[in-house]
């Protein structure tokens, strides 16, 4: 039985989030996309909380659906039998905070077993006169490892995941405001972190240069702030049993490759801080050329933002190569909204004639069944663009045109390159 997670999305409540972020949307995104386990978000914000009470049963231990009332309608014409959407009480949470004379910014995911044990942190957290209720991602002015051992007091079975980590400004390693391992941040807490986020800037073969990540499982989820957003990365499990809470981070403690068998991910190039770069002057380049250049822009001579890959490379202690063998593999996609809006020569996913386009295939198979396993004959019989099976056939190869992204720029990807070879 496979389960297609995704364990980082958002609320309504959280800064620059989509309102359309509500449950039963979220439930029937995640059918259209092929997910079948997927985060809550913000179970510390008390409305979130609220409209988690009111919308959710238990129906394994730590693994919620939605109550019947609230229920989406499945998306007419959608082939196949349907099943039903999970959840599981997966929250992100923004620290600030002084370590080792530096100004920490760390954002951290937070695995809660019951909605009672949700309660019982946010009980806490306003007893300790943290603000919850201003965010649904609330920033806490407390330390890595004080937060962990707080929250095991309360719920041993709470986990802490640190979030994208590689990110700039808020992360474990980010190049602004991070660290260099997991002690440093973590301390005595540190043999409780099972796993990290690799974010969508980083993929597994660039944290394989790591021995210090040998120790954890590397996941990848979407961060999404829209429901459209959901599944561009995601984790794969095999069970032969439906798996609860338990399952799921003994999976991770144990790095089991016979259940975790891959995770889903961004083109990392695609990421918003992938290489080096200043925005404002739109100058984006590679570590070694940064380094070159003494970490400044050559325009306006500000400081660089030192992007992931740049990151890495100052962290990494061997090759890739050489542990491949041993690691959970992974597959690149390209979602399938951005498929067709380069077919289309669109600029935006969000052109009615892209999202025509893709809600009338997704009335017939999920997101995901399409991008990784269906047939390039079948695509071709059930979409009325006859491109695209040829633009999935290059994207599952890597045959693929990237511009990497920079200090919050998304980079693009591309199938077909120029128009004209396209055609």
């Amino acid at each position: 039985m496979r389960y297609i997670t995704d364990w980082h999305v958002h609320s309504k409540y959280s800064r620059a989030c989509s309102k359309d972020l509500e449950l039963p949307k979220i439930a029937e995104w995640c059918e259209r996309k092929g997910i079948n386990l997927v985060a809550t978000g913000d179970w510390t914000h008390p409305k979130w909380f609220a409209h988690l009470e009111e919308c959710l049963e238990e129906v394994r231990e730590g693994i919620y659906r939605l109550k019947h009332e609230a229920q989406p309608l499945s998306p007419e014409g959608r082939g196949g039998s349907r099943r039903e959407t999970e959840f599981m009480l997966v929250t992100e949470i923004s620290q600030i905070y002084k370590k080792g004379e530096q100004t920490r910014r760390v954002h951290n995911l937070v695995w809660s077993p019951s909605l009672e044990t949700c309660r019982k942190v946010n009980e806490e957290l306003v007893a300790r006169g943290f603000n919850i209720k201003s965010d649904g991602r609330p920033i806490l002015g407390i330390d890595s490892e004080a937060l962990y051992t707080i929250l095991r007091e309360i719920d041993e079975r709470i986990i802490v995941i640190p979030a994208h980590a590689w990110t700039p400004w808020y992360a474990i390693f980010g190049s602004k405001s991070g660290f260099d391992s997991i002690k440093e941040c973590f301390g005595e807490m540190s043999k409780y972190i099972y796993a990290i986020e690799t974010g969508l800037s980083s993929d597994p073969h660039m944290n394989w240069q790591l021995s210090e990540l040998d120790k954890v499982v590397l996941i990848s989820n979407s961060d999404a702030h829209s429901p459209k957003n959901l599944a561009r990365e995601a984790n794969v499990f095999e069970f032969d049993v439906p798996p609860t809470y338990s399952d799921f981070v003994r999976v991770l403690r144990e790095q089991d490759r016979n259940a975790f068998k891959y995770t889903i991910e961004f083109y990392p190039e695609e990421g918003k801080y992938h290489f080096d770069g200043c925005a404002a002057d739109l100058f984006c380049c590679s570590p070694e050329e940064s380094i070159r250049l003494g970490e400044r822009c050559p325009k306006c001579k500000k400081k660089l933002t030192l992007g992931v890959h740049h990151r890495v490379e100052e962290l990494s202690d061997r090759k890739a190569e050489t542990v491949m063998d041993r690691k959970i593999p992974f597959k690149s996609i390209i979602p399938l909204a951005e498929i067709f809006a380069e077919i289309y020569e669109v600029g935006s996913t969000s052109s009615k004639k892209v999202q025509n386009a893709y809600r009338n295939l997704t009335n017939q198979i999920d997101e995901l069944s399409l991008l990784l396993d269906a047939p390039i004959e079948t695509i071709a019989s059930i979409s009325s663009e006859p491109m695209l099976g040829e633009a999935i056939r290059r994207m599952r190869a890597g045959e693929v045109y990237k511009q990497p992204g920079y200090d919050g720029v998304f980079g693009k990807i591309r199938v077909f390159g120029e128009s004209k070879q396209k055609k």
